[in-house]
């Protein structure tokens, strides 16, 4: 018996070193698998990715938002959408509640290119990256990466096109998208680089419509109570073009003036295949808003950090011509 209960003591003395040798190993292998992780493993417990958007009140953001969140979810993350309201305040809280829920990463469509500024920076002071897509910051060390359409490119295009076809004399309107975003301006540039080479083209009213379809139809059919011979609208976005389409129908004018938009917009698209609306720049939200979910996955999961602060997104101008080849919000599959 006294064998008996010293083979016993010994035996679960080796049991307990065993239990000891083997949290040990847990330990060690939670380690390895988080070294792993940052090689190209998924973590066991989901990333959390936030999708802010500056707006929702537009059917081209709200894609870009959905995008972003569906690529991320495909990659294994958890990610959700946030709407600002084109409005920083609401933006601010939005990063406020983010960074404090424990995000790991921000898709980030901005509201103001100088008041986002400090949102960016504070996330990224709390260690959330933030990669910025369509519209911009004024900053070139906030944010991860900004991916941007070649918007002034996109309206040179898209100038030379309107001269075309509105001819080299007439007055014209240009409805202004938010005066704070940088899109609206490089867009407004690059338009003007080319029609401002004609004389005879006279811009008799230049409004903001912060890229809003209401809006739109409201300052349309406003200007068109002092300037009701015009002969073209130039709009900074495809919701002012369809909301000044609106008030030129209801003006008994949509026949007699051209309207040229930019987007790419799936009911722009639809109106120049019935020729109501002349044309559009075709950006690509669903490229942006994709390449975005997959650069934050590369950094959290795979620990890439080099890329470069600006990256540009090619546009193509969609016309009577060649709307076969174009969908709502890109090409045709």
């Amino acid at each position: 018996m006294h064998r008996f209960k010293v083979s016993t003591n010994l035996l679960l003395l080796a049991i307990c070193l065993l239990a000891i040798g083997i949290t040990g190993c847990s330990n060690s292998s939670s380690t390895t698998k988080g070294e792993e992780s940052s090689k190209g493993s998924i973590p066991k417990k989901p990333l959390k990715i936030a999708v802010i958007i500056s707006t929702l009140n537009n059917p081209w953001f709200v894609v870009l938002g959905e995008t972003a969140r569906d690529r991320a979810i495909e990659l294994g993350c958890e990610a959700t959408v946030f709407d600002s309201q084109n409005d920083t305040a609401k933006e601010a809280a939005h990063f406020d509640n983010v960074i404090a829920a424990g995000f790991a990463a921000i898709i980030f469509n901005p509201t103001d290119a100088d008041g986002s500024i400090a949102n960016v920076k504070r996330a990224k002071e709390a260690g959330v990256p933030v990669f910025c897509i369509d519209r911009e910051i004024n900053s070139s060390d906030a944010a991860t990466t900004q991916l941007l359409s070649d918007n002034c490119s996109g309206c040179i295009a898209l100038g030379k096109h309107f001269v075309e076809m509105v001819g080299e004399q007439g007055k014209y309107v240009e409805l202004l998208g938010l005066v704070g975003d940088n899109n609206t301006w490089n867009r407004s540039k690059g338009f003007h680089a080319v029609v401002d080479r004609y004389e005879g083209l006279k811009m008799v009213a230049q409004q903001s419509a912060d890229f809003d379809r209401s809006k739109a139809m409201e300052v349309m059919e406003s200007i068109l109570q002092s300037h009701d011979d015009v002969r073209a609208v130039f709009c900074g976005n495809d919701a002012m073009a369809m909301g000044a389409y609106q008030a030129l129908l209801a003006a008994g004018k949509s026949d007699s003036v051209k309207v040229f938009g930019y987007d790419g917009s799936d009911d722009v698209i639809r109106s120049i295949s019935e020729k109501k609306i002349t044309a559009t720049v075709m950006q690509y939200p669903k490229l942006m808003a994709t390449t975005a979910a997959e650069y934050a996955y590369e950094y959290l999961v795979n620990g890439k950090k080099d890329f470069e602060q600006k990256i540009p997104v090619n546009v193509d101008l969609v016309t009577q011509q060649n709307i076969a080849e174009f969908a709502g919000f890109g090409k045709k599959e």
